[in-house]
């Protein structure tokens, strides 16, 4: 193979969902920082409706005011933002995938309610946008966008959660219409939904979608779930007692319904990735802005090094997230502007299942940190249902089990990566060989330091390439040794996912750095940076110890150990002068301020 030839090659694989751990990005990644002015304009535009209209009245939608909750969905349709991604010849914008990306995000500072309008959109809407017949969204999308017809999901049965195939419900056709017959649980938006995107296995077997419609005889809405967290959302059963649904309201191919739902859950993951980071941007603003108000011997919270910790933590948790789920959109975006006829948006999401379950894990659990900390700011007032901490805590919870547990979401990510090496998809375990050999080659380059801020980050860059050969050693070692058994070792496939998401956060947050240079906040891009590889080598290395030691002994330890340690040598960085430095910068602005 010439030069040219594998350079052609490496950016083929770099293109490809989960190919960033064998082949540096093709290129810049996407960043907020490269967000348009209508862009960013969407976005204020949003946060202002969210800020003006939505959280003073967040006390009456938790006490379950479904016509206010209409009402408000309905003013969200008016401004177009419930028609993102509904293309215009049904009623919506057809916005770029970017757009509804901040859409999504900004719209997550609304708490219960972004959970109401996120089912709307997303997982209620979406399935006939990509999936329903010319006459199907002649007939639901335009209502849709404007927010006269609200949309539900309804996939969850009691003994159906994670295992989507095996739901229980049953259509069997008579004449011109299904009879359906089954009990759905915990469908978001049951108490108002219009119409209800239903799954059902025709004659038991064949797994289909139906578009039901509330009024459908035999088609009965449950009590209202009392809930930990999120209760300005309702969430209900659904029973099906010979529900009568015509046959013209099959959605797609009857036997293709789990195909649908698959799909349907990658961009639930996607959108929920996107939603929690606005949800987690309000917690900070809040904590940062409280930090400074609240005085304890005679001198603002924010003035003491723990706590200056805490806001340095919660900063880059956020930041690493940002830089993770637009670096993902942008993805999407490019394959979108490669081959919009192959595949489209549900072939650029296919491919990038990786990359969004990776974005949900990493989202729904950095917000379960960040607001635990806001928690610990406000000390007992956070405890006090009067304060806003409260509510953040309680409703963050949820976010780990939606769009498929992240337990599932971790098997999902090594299992597809996986799959793709052993079908030729992604040279995963090539490269992993080629790792294993040359880990403990003397040719490794020394990690040295840069200079001023903004002037490469080359040690930073050149640590995230070594931990990438780290993943690989470790999932190598792991195929090789446990061979197809390693799918039953659930605790070893989950440090394995695990560890290729830290790489991915690594890549993105460094990248997203180094892009920044030359700009007005290099410098506080590049404090971000260090900060974060000097706390995600240790993570790293001891994930990678995990693995190895459960597949290795002896002296094959000891050299896989010892390989390890020589990936993974980053110099360690003063870190409570990088948090103090990250917590100034975003006290002195009053925000998060990367």
């Amino acid at each position: 193979m010439t030069t040219r030839e594998a350079g052609v090659a490496q950016e083929e694989v770099a293109r490809q969902g989960g190919g960033f751990l064998v082949a540096d990005p093709e290129g810049p990644i996407f960043t907020p920082e490269m967000l348009t002015d209508e862009q960013r304009l969407v976005a204020r535009t949003v946060e202002e409706f969210v800020t003006g209209e939505v959280l003073p009245v967040a006390d009456r939608l938790e006490a379950k005011d479904w016509a206010l909750t209409r009402a408000l969905i309905a003013r969200l349709g008016a401004l177009g933002f419930l028609g993102a991604e509904i293309p215009q010849a049904y009623g919506g914008l057809g916005l770029d995938k970017i757009t509804a990306l901040v859409i999504t995000e900004r719209l997550g500072m609304a708490s219960s309610f972004s959970v109401s309008v996120g089912a709307h959109i997303g997982i209620g809407t979406l399935p006939i946008v990509f999936y329903g017949n010319e006459a199907q969204r002649q007939r639901y999308l335009p209502a849709m966008a404007r927010g006269e017809r609200i949309g539900a999901y309804a996939l969850t049965e009691p003994t159906a959660g994670s295992d989507a195939m095996a739901i229980r419900t049953r259509a069997v056709r008579e004449g011109e219409a299904y009879l359906l017959t089954g009990t759905k649980q915990f469908i978001t938006n049951a108490a108002f939904a219009d119409l209800f995107v239903t799954y059902a296995k025709v004659d038991g077997e064949h797994h289909t979608a139906f578009i039901v419609e509330r009024g459908t005889p035999g088609l009965t809405v449950g009590e209202e779930e009392h809930k930990m967290g999120i209760r300005g959302s309702s969430t209900a059963s659904l029973f099906f007692e010979q529900a009568r649904v015509p046959a013209a309201n099959v959605l797609g191919e009857v036997g293709q319904g789990h195909k649908i739902a698959f799909t349907i859950l990658n961009v639930g993951r996607f959108k929920l990735a996107a939603g929690v980071l606005g949800g987690a941007m309000l917690a900070f603003r809040q904590a940062l802005a409280y930090a400074q108000e609240r005085r304890q011997f005679g001198r603002p919270l924010a003035a003491f090094g723990l706590i200056k910790q805490k806001l340095a933590q919660m900063a880059l948790r956020l930041y690493a997230t940002e830089a993770m789920v637009y670096r993902t959109g942008g993805l999407i975006d490019a394959a979108l502007a490669r081959a919009p006829r192959e595949g489209g948006y549900l072939g650029a999401l296919e491919e990038y299942a990786v990359e969004c379950s990776i974005a949900k894990v990493f989202a729904s659990e950095m917000l379960d940190q960040v607001v635990d900390e806001l928690v610990q700011i406000y000390g007992g007032y956070g405890f006090i249902e009067d304060y806003p901490a409260a509510r953040a805590y309680r409703d963050a919870r949820i976010n780990r089990l939606f769009e498929g547990t992240n337990e599932i979401n971790r098997l999902l990510i090594t299992g597809m990566l996986l799959r793709r090496a052993q079908r030729g998809r992604l040279p995963l375990l090539a490269a992993a060989q080629r790792a294993a050999e040359a880990v403990l080659s003397p040719a490794l380059p020394a990690l040295g330091r840069d200079g001023a801020a903004g002037e490469g980050l080359a040690a930073e860059r050149q640590q995230v390439a070594l931990a990438k050969q780290a993943v690989l050693v470790a999932a190598g070692a792991a195929v090789r040794r446990l061979g197809p058994a390693l799918e039953e070792h659930q605790e070893i496939l989950g440090w394995l996912a695990d560890m290729v998401s830290e790489v991915y956060a690594m890549e993105s947050v460094v990248r997203r750095a180094q892009q920044a240079a030359g700009t007005p906040g290099a410098e506080g891009h590049a404090l971000m940076a260090r900060a974060w590889v000097n706390e995600a080598v240790p993570r790293l290395e001891g994930l990678g110890r995990q693995v190895l030691a459960a597949v290795e002994e002896g002296e094959a330890l000891r050299t896989a150990l010892t390989g390890l340690r020589r990936l993974l040598r980053y110099p360690p960085a003063n870190a409570a002068a990088l948090g103090r430095a990250i917590a100034d910068r975003m006290l002195a602005a009053g925000r998060y301020a990367p």
